[in-house]
């Protein structure tokens, strides 16, 4: 995926071979996953449906599935996320990150009375059957050793999506020109899968970033715009968000 990827376990369990077994099956899986939806490997099925070579009707199942989870979000958000790029060709990454993420972490949940966290790039998914919660920190868009907020999760998914890592690489599928109205926008919820979809819509309404959110139940969102300034959903958990705390190191 061009991300790092890392799984911070804790509880009786977490030293134990199940433990182990779970963290190497989550990790094979992704890297399957990856041969299969990369756009920068010539012979993944996503380059070869979006070079002409394969049509989608053809692929295998899951990519299918894909495409239709693709579709699904495309319609949810009033065409703010299209996995269609202005260029024509399908680019699924903005779906297939919190979908295989989340459903890799199935391997940890299964293991019982362990208290997990996968972090694929920033973006987390998390459970926590102790009830004790993981702090997430969010980055701040304007510097990169600093984070901007924290909440704390447990259980769903924290997504954020902003030009603190790539720049200026999200684009509105309604005029094929690039998102650049908010530095960021960060979305917690049940699941990873809806909330990085969210948190791409969002960041392309710009403006009305909060007010989509809103609009999906079980969601909760995060602005900051160029200047720094934080807003937020009524459900965000503000009274536990802390501002500017250095990253170690």
């Amino acid at each position: 995926m061009g991300l790092p990827i890392s799984v911070l376990v804790r509880g009786d369990a977490a030293h134990s071979s199940a433990v182990a077994s779970a963290v190497q099956q989550l990790f094979a899986e992704l890297v399957a996953v990856e041969g299969v939806f990369s756009p920068y490997r010539l012979d993944s099925e996503v380059s070869k449906v979006a070079r002409g070579e394969l049509a989608l009707a053809d692929c295998e199942e899951q990519v299918r599935e894909v495409a239709r989870r693709c579709a699904r979000a495309r319609e949810v958000t009033g065409g703010l996320f299209d996995a269609m790029r202005p260029d024509g060709r399908w680019d699924p990454s903005g779906l297939v990150k919190g979908w295989a993420v989340e459903r890799a972490a199935q391997r940890l949940a299964a293991v019982d009375g362990l208290d997990w966290c996968v972090n694929a790039g920033g973006d987390v998914v998390v459970g926590c059957p102790t009830g004790q919660p993981f702090n997430v920190g969010i980055q701040d868009p304007r510097d990169a050793t600093r984070v901007a907020a924290v909440v704390p999760c447990r259980g769903g998914g924290v997504a954020t999506s902003g030009t603190a890592v790539r720049g200026e690489h999200l684009y509105d599928p309604r005029s094929g020109s690039a998102a650049v109205a908010l530095a960021s926008v960060t979305v917690m919820g049940p699941s990873l899968e809806t909330a990085d979809v969210l948190a791409t819509a969002a960041f392309v309404a710009g403006a009305s970033a909060l007010k989509l959110i809103e609009a999906t139940s079980g969601y909760e969102g995060l602005r900051i715009d160029h200047q720094g300034r934080l807003s937020s959903t009524a459900g965000w958990n503000g009274p536990q968000v802390a501002r500017a705390d250095r990253l170690p190191g």
